[in-house]
């Protein structure tokens, strides 16, 4: 049997929104161990979104793309920012 690699979308999505968060707020530290505490932080907050097929993959993309869905991802992004930049670990 082939093996199925199971993807969480939440966290490519919350990624590329740290990323993009991060470009704007020059204030904030990009640096990999902060970057890797506000993915975290952000996750934590969000549900997961496990997918393990295309079609699985395609139909939650569809969902995360909504503009409720865009705007949780920003808030829990901007939310964990502020704590790391409070409290950096480095």
């Amino acid at each position: 049997m082939a093996s199925v690699k199971m993807i969480n979308r939440m966290e490519v999505m919350v990624e590329q929104a740290v990323n993009e968060a991060l470009s704007r707020q020059k204030s904030a530290c990009a640096c990999e161990r902060c970057k890797s505490d506000i993915i975290a932080l952000a996750l934590n907050t969000l549900p997961s979104r496990y997918v393990v097929t295309l079609l699985g993959e395609a139909v939650t993309n569809v969902d995360l793309e909504s503009s409720q869905w865009k705007a949780d991802i920003m808030m829990a992004v901007y939310r964990a920012i502020e704590i790391v930049r409070g409290r950096p670990r480095h």
